[in-house]
């Protein structure tokens, strides 16, 4: 490992960690650079653990004996072991990256390459496919219900807010690096799901929806050999017309007091909960 104090922010090897706040332009610069950012320790040792490599650490001085182990472990993927760690103070890496580092530390590691949905959704028996949704901190808890209630992989259309984005992957405590997921390209085209012996569970509120707790008690969800696909839909308007004509079902959670509809996280999490595989 190589410290470097960090003592110009024009340093182009700090352009990693510049203009974090910005999300239109993070959300477009990192996959182009290919890379992502880990934010706190636990993050980033979830990270590691799961094989992702190391670019650089940014951190305060105070923070580097506890941070020390992991950045160690971490020398082990990086080329000949010299992986930066650019020590900065409070007030300088809040100039630097827009907000205040109050998790310890950041890490900006390589983004891996994703597979197909074939090799993504192979040996599965319960996915989620997340559709369009656009803010991150949903999609960073959908990722945290799946690793919880033993989602085997996670489908993302292509307008899905980043999995890999700052927030995502904070909110989803890591999991993002757990739960194996791909982008599907081929969206709303759900024939390639379909041919893997999955039935795709629409949730939305229509006239045809089955109530979730009537499904739950079917053969269809306690039979431990089926493959579920459950569709999650955007913030605000739900899924598209062409995503629930193309499910197998629709399915509805039932509420009381008038009120209609959850926010798509606690959606997925009763959701994931009540379609969990059944083992005999």
């Amino acid at each position: 490992m190589v410290f470097i104090p960090v003592e110009n922010l024009a340093d182009p090897r700090l352009n990693d960690y510049t203009n974090m706040t910005d999300v239109a332009l993070r959300s477009k610069v990192e996959p182009e650079r290919g890379l992502f950012m880990a934010e706190s320790k636990n993050v980033i040792a979830r990270a590691i653990e799961t094989g992702h490599r190391p670019r650089s650490f940014l951190m305060a001085e105070k923070w580097l004996d506890s941070m020390t182990p992991l950045i160690e472990e971490a020398t082990g993927f990086a080329d000949g072991g010299n992986v930066p760690v650019f020590i900065a103070d409070e007030e300088t890496s809040s100039k630097l990256t827009g907000f205040r580092l109050h998790r310890g530390a950041l890490a900006a590691m390589w983004r891996p390459s994703l597979k197909t949905v074939s090799e993504t959704i192979s040996g599965a028996h319960r996915i989620a496919i997340l559709e369009n949704l656009v803010d991150h901190t949903n999609v960073g808890a959908a990722f945290r219900s799946a690793a919880a209630l033993n989602v085997d992989a996670i489908l993302v259309t292509p307008s899905c807010a980043d999995p890999y984005y700052r927030r995502s992957v904070r909110v989803s405590m890591g999991t993002v690096f757990q739960v194996p997921w791909t982008r599907w390209q081929a969206w709303p085209d759900p024939a390639e799901v379909k041919e893997a012996g999955f039935h795709v569970i629409a949730m939305a509120l229509s006239n045809e929806s089955v109530p979730l707790d009537e499904l739950e008690h079917s053969q269809l969800v306690q039979d431990p050999n089926s493959k579920l696909a459950i569709l999650l839909g955007t913030e605000g308007t739900g899924l598209t017309c062409k995503a629930i004509e193309n499910a197998d079902t629709v399915c509805r959670i039932p509420m009381g007091h008038g009120v209609d509809s959850l926010n798509v996280a606690a959606a997925s999490a009763v959701s994931m909960w009540a379609l969990r595989r059944r083992m005999k």
